[in-house]
């Protein structure tokens, strides 16, 4: 405390020496004045070396090789860590197809393939064939995955399991087709498929006109208590099922017309428009900062001179929000897959909507909502969700944080795409 005050003290009084000396003494007086600063005692001294040290030395090096941190080199790792994701999907979904052409040869028939009626959750996989990437087997890789988390809730399945097949092209869609023996697979009648094919719309009013197949199909045959519609590249994690059922048990869902369950890595920094992210890291630097300085009377091994006071507060409330930031918000997420408790609900943003969760009857309502719109180019159904959710009364929407998925399609059925997909 004493080095706090008599640094800025001894430095004005320097100041004020100064004058009162003979102009052949004012090097050394200066030299002084600014020896006063450099001392380690002096907290201004302790503030700039700490912030050196931490945003020039400790983070770079720590971070350079996370993704979606700031200090991410993508000259030097990019092309590597998307060559390496791709092959590790790739044999993921080589093992996908060879597991389910394995299933195919032991028995004609599943009892996934037997769905019951009103069940409490019933996941519908859009899918269409996709021209470019078709070996990845991105569905084979999805339907694998559900397979063995849906059994994870107990005697009964966590969920009943559709497949809705939306492609009408000539070419068949090998990988639904050889699920037709393991899943319910629904599809257009080849004469409405013949008739999508003769109608000229853009691909975003085409995905849109699907997806509204796919919610109300799912509902006309099971007419389930809530819905979640994945599109065939949303990978789901271990725990999907489990936070599911915690997200359902909370009385907001109930009030939701859909509840995100995935939003782009990239999209989830502190630096967004979304204002509740501004309160978040606010907070997280208000907590740190005041944590830090209530543990310097009992802990300092570096002899710090910081204590509870307005300017030091504000100083470490800055430098843990810069910390967070340049980490990466997505990093310090992954600490609340601890517990299905700890995910956290907030608004909806606008991108994405490859996991969806439509508690109720909202999927219904969603289709309505879908069906009375028209999308093009710089508005997709994504955005005419969000839209609809903004500005329709008594409708609320929301996303849940940690993603429950992966999005592991790197190559797009509606989209053009690059030669070699890239991370970012």
């Amino acid at each position: 405390m004493a080095g706090q005050h008599k640094c800025p003290r001894r430095a004005l009084l320097s100041l004020v020496t100064l004058k009162r000396q003979p102009t052949a003494l004012s090097v050394p007086s200066w030299r002084a004045v600014f020896g006063q600063y450099l001392r380690w005692s002096c907290t201004v001294t302790q503030a700039v070396v700490l912030s050196v040290v931490t945003f020039c030395i400790i983070l770079p090096l720590c971070c350079h090789q996370l993704l979606y941190s700031y200090f991410f080199i993508k000259s030097l790792y990019l092309e590597s860590m998307s060559e390496e994701v791709l092959q590790a999907s790739l044999s993921r979904g080589q093992e996908a197809l060879h597991f389910w052409q394995s299933a195919s040869a032991v028995t004609t028939s599943s009892r996934f393939s037997e769905i019951t009626q009103n069940p409490e959750l019933l996941v519908t996989v859009v899918t269409v064939r996709r021209n470019e990437g078709w070996d990845f087997h991105y569905l084979l890789q999805v339907m694998w995955t559900l397979s063995s988390i849906v059994e994870s809730c107990g005697e009964q399945r966590c969920a009943e399991v559709l497949v809705c097949d939306v492609d009408t092209g000539p070419q068949e869609n090998q990988d639904a087709k050889l699920l037709e023996g393991h899943f319910r697979v629904i599809q257009r009648s080849p004469q409405e498929q013949q008739k999508i094919r003769e109608q000229r719309i853009n691909t975003f009013e085409r995905e849109k006109r699907d997806y509204v197949f796919c919610l109300q199909k799912g509902w006309e045959l099971v007419k389930p208590k809530n819905m979640i519609v994945l599109e065939d590249d949303a990978l789901p994690r271990r725990d999907f099922f489990k936070v599911v059922k915690n997200l359902l048990s909370r009385r907001f869902a109930f009030l939701s017309l859909y509840i995100k369950l995935y939003h782009p890595e990239r999209l989830q920094r502190y630096w967004n428009p979304e204002p509740y992210r501004i309160l978040e890291w606010v907070g997280l630097g208000l907590v740190g900062a005041t944590a830090l300085l209530l543990s310097f009377p009992y802990w300092n091994p570096f002899s710090f001179s910081f204590t509870l006071s307005v300017s030091h507060l504000l100083f470490f409330t800055l430098y843990f929000m810069a910390v967070a930031e340049l980490l990466g918000r997505h990093y310090l997420l992954e600490v609340r897959r601890l517990s299905p408790q700890l995910y956290a609900v907030s608004p909806a943003t606008e991108c994405c909507t490859p996991a969806m969760l439509y508690p109720g009857n909202a999927s219904l309502r969603v289709a309505e909502y879908l069906d009375a719109s028209s999308c093009a180019k710089g508005k997709a159904k994504d955005m005419v969700l969000y839209q609809m959710a903004r500005t329709i009364p008594g409708e609320r929407s929301y996303s849940v944080e940690p993603n429950l998925i992966t999005h592991i399609g790197a190559f797009s059925s509606v989209r053009p795409n690059p030669s070699k997909p890239k991370l970012l």
